[in-house]
């Protein structure tokens, strides 16, 4: 299966995987990954890649919003594979090496089985790898402050709740956020349309993960790329407001 690339501003690419997005940011030869789908996603990741004329020696870092198997999937391939370096927020970086695992767990997806699309979600995540034991060997903490020395210049946002470390990415200069699962804009287990928090059976501490939508409402951007669902265009602010209607 081809990977679906949509390029949605200059150097900016959404891609959308198995109910999964991950975003390619390219400068010249040079490209920043954020996230990397399930790890069934790997033929449609590198496809992605050489769908906007780079490889995956071309990728001078992969940054995850946070260590769930469908972002995390193809990051230790790459960091075994290519020496790519793997990015997180200090606090999913343990997550990542799996010295513990915030997931949802089989048992709350069966007590949640009647709910409308979960089974066909669970069916598909576990086809895909959504279970696997998948540590990063050796991920890092982002390693300052502000915007990363990487093509696009992603600026980290600590957004938590979802999980402990989650982190999204703001591009000032491109008017684009990069929400991860902070805020979506849709998800196979939910019947919502637009911007929302995903259910509450996937957060960590479903408090935080509502307050971090105060966070991403100050952020100047008119473009969101979330974690699932299509892109979404109009003001972030705009968007975290009726996520938080949705969840309240």
């Amino acid at each position: 299966m081809r990977a679906d690339v949509q390029q949605v501003a200059d150097g900016t690419y959404l891609v959308h995987g198995s109910n999964t997005n991950w975003v390619i940011l390219t400068e010249g030869d040079a490209v920043t990954l954020i996230d990397t789908g399930y790890p069934g996603d790997r033929e449609q990741l590198l496809d992605s890649l050489a769908a906007v004329g780079s490889s995956p020696q071309a990728v001078a870092a992969v940054l995850i919003t946070h260590a769930h198997n469908d972002h995390l999937g193809s990051a230790e391939f790459l960091r075994a594979t290519y020496g790519t370096p793997v990015q997180l927020h200090e606090a999913e970086v343990p997550h990542a090496r799996r010295d513990f695992l915030h997931q949802v767990t089989v048992g709350t997806v069966l007590r949640n089985g009647w709910r409308p699309g979960v089974l066909p979600w669970a069916v598909h995540s576990l086809r895909v790898g959504g279970t696997a034991h998948l540590p990063v060997a050796a991920p890092e903490p982002f390693p300052a402050a502000g915007a990363l020395d990487l093509p696009g210049r992603p600026v980290p946002v600590h957004t938590p709740g979802h999980t402990r470390g989650h982190t999204s990415f703001h591009l000032p200069d491109a008017g684009v956020l990069i929400s991860g699962d902070a805020l979506v804009s849709g998800h196979p287990t939910s019947r919502i349309r637009g911007p929302q928090l995903l259910p509450d059976m996937f957060h960590h501490e479903r408090a935080r993960a509502l307050a971090s939508l105060d966070i991403l409402e100050d952020l100047p951007a008119d473009v969101l790329l979330p974690g699932h669902g299509p892109v979404h265009r109009g003001p972030v602010g705009q968007a975290a407001r009726r996520a938080r209607e949705h969840a309240l």
